[in-house]
């Protein structure tokens, strides 16, 4: 057989606008690359692309496990705090038992993982919506850490900036580390029972339910999981500036969120991947690095920022109803034909009465 069917086994002819509309996520990102190196052609320089992908890490950190919380079609709005204060607990450990710096990267990631297993316990087990959840969360963990400080700034040990300033094989730790949780998130998504089970609760909660999936661990899995990503870029971030103040972390939660969904993943549950949040830190991250370094206006740089990211999300959500669109020409009902009704396994026999 030879045209399109002999190359396509659904029958389906390719579709150049199926294909950009799928990786529409990566295409914003080149475009936005080429929109910058055609203002200022020094932008694609290496040093300028490995401080862009470096200064992307922690954010893109964080939105990996955001892109956990999203795929059940829950939200954190937490993760700003738990950026602040998982390392905070870190720092007093290394500051009043002298613990190094491994032992206050552990410090730091339990504590995130604690403040997870709070938020999960009250969406879990009190079923408090996540946004409110979250959103007293993010005020309790700050007003706690302030409190622990009494708004005093934190100096870190220099230890700590020599963590962040390695590098491996000339590639920095920070940017190590990010690959490092991907590389995780990507193996429980798509090769464990586990992420098939995330991925079935998001499409479809009330049916995962049905079909006896364990949703409450589920779902407490996702925000922990939420937290120890947001305690850990908290202190990749703090390694990379060697201190950390009462504001550190605040409204990191919005570039985290529009990171992962920028990157494809949907705030309506079951779609995205450890890849989304990769795709979305560097988009982020690029838009702010060119808009500084074609010299635009400071005042002007938040809200091309904000247009860019809500393009982007509208493309996104245009590529998402297409994509639901194309599903839905593809499934057809079951209609019973008259061979199908005459067939002998469609009647019923009687035996004969004696």
């Amino acid at each position: 057989m030879t045209g399109p069917l002999a190359s396509n086994p659904v029958g389906r002819s390719f579709d150049p606008a199926a294909l950009a509309a799928r990786y529409s996520a990566v295409l914003i990102l080149l475009l936005i690359i080429a929109g910058f190196a055609i203002a200022e052609p020094a932008f694609l320089s290496a040093d300028t692309m490995g401080n862009t992908v470096k200064q992307a890490s922690f954010i893109g950190i964080a939105a990996v496990g955001m892109v956990f919380v999203l795929l059940t079609a829950g939200i954190d709005l937490s993760v700003g705090s738990i950026m602040y204060l998982g390392p905070l607990l870190a720092g007093i450990a290394m500051r009043d038992m002298e613990v190094g710096v491994t032992g206050a990267l552990l410090i730091s990631v339990l504590a995130g993982a604690a403040m997870g297993a709070i938020n999960a316990f009250f969406v879990v087990a009190l079923r408090i919506i996540p946004f409110i959840t979250t959103l007293a969360t993010l005020f309790l963990f700050r007003g706690f850490g302030a409190y622990l400080t009494s708004s005093r700034q934190l100096d870190f040990p220099d230890e700590v900036r020599g963590f962040g300033l390695a590098t491996v094989f000339g590639l920095p730790m920070p940017v190590i580390v990010f690959a490092i949780i991907v590389a995780a998130a990507y193996v429980i998504l798509v090769h464990t029972p586990l992420g098939r089970q995330i991925y079935a609760f998001g499409n479809d909660a009330e049916g995962a339910r049905k079909a006896g999936l364990p949703t409450a661990r589920l779902q407490a899995f996702v925000y922990i999981a939420s937290g120890m990503c947001a305690s850990l870029a908290g202190f990749v971030l703090i390694s990379q500036i060697g201190r950390l103040d009462t504001g550190f972390g605040e409204g990191r939660e919005f570039s985290v969120i529009a990171a992962a969904v920028l990157g494809g993943a949907s705030l309506f549950g079951g779609v995205g991947g450890a890849f989304s949040a990769v795709i979305g830190a560097l988009t982020i991250q690029t838009v702010q690095a060119g808009l500084v370094y074609t010299g635009i206006n400071l005042y002007l740089q938040p809200l091309l920022l904000g247009l860019v990211i809500f393009i982007a999300v509208l493309l996104d959500g245009l590529r998402q109803a297409r994509l639901d669109d194309s599903r839905r020409r593809i499934i057809r009902p079951f209609v019973s034909t008259p061979a199908s009704m005459s067939s002998p396994k469609s009647r019923t026999t009687k035996e004969p009465s004696p």
